[in-house]
């Protein structure tokens, strides 16, 4: 995998670098294009999304290879310390697998979310209203600014960067 650059974001005690090059969901996922295979991506959760979750214990994708997907479909779910979540299709195309390396280390998507800690992999492209990380950013800011403004107690001593 060639090296990754990162954009830097921080608001209030949230920081987080994202990696240029991968596209953005409005729902905290990000999608890379896997080098080398045409048309296949890797789908996993922002670092935003791994910090509401907390420390993932399981995943389940029941979907078969080759199955289609769409964007909003519910194609698996997570368990967290904090959450128990669907994960919901950010693709239009194919179910491509899931990351092997979820059964014998799911905290990997906390501790390496865009490299080692992909969910799954889906042939396609990403959702149409995805965005580059600097669209994701702006966005971002604006959604914890309105948990500040709404009282949520954002931060709870983990404002760690990855």
């Amino acid at each position: 995998m060639a090296s990754l650059n990162y954009v830097r974001f921080k608001h209030a005690r949230f920081s987080a670098r994202f990696p240029e090059g991968f596209r953005y969901s409005p729902s905290h996922y990000w999608m890379s294009q896997v080098e080398g295979e045409e048309g296949l991506w890797h789908v996993g959760f922002t670092k935003f999304a791994t910090r509401m979750l907390g420390e993932l214990v399981d995943s389940q994708f029941p979907l078969e290879m080759g199955a289609p997907i769409e964007p909003g479909q519910t194609i698996g779910s997570v368990e967290g310390f904090k959450a128990a979540s669907d994960v919901y299709c950010v693709m239009d195309g194919t179910f491509a697998g899931t990351n092997a390396i979820l059964q014998a280390d799911a905290c990997i998507v906390k501790s390496d979310p865009y490299v080692d800690g992909w969910l799954y992999a889906a042939r396609g492209v990403p959702e149409p209203d995805s965005l580059d990380v600097h669209e994701y950013i702006v966005l971002l800011g604006k959604i914890i600014q309105k948990m500040q403004d709404a009282g949520y107690p954002e931060g709870e001593g983990e404002g760690g960067e990855s």
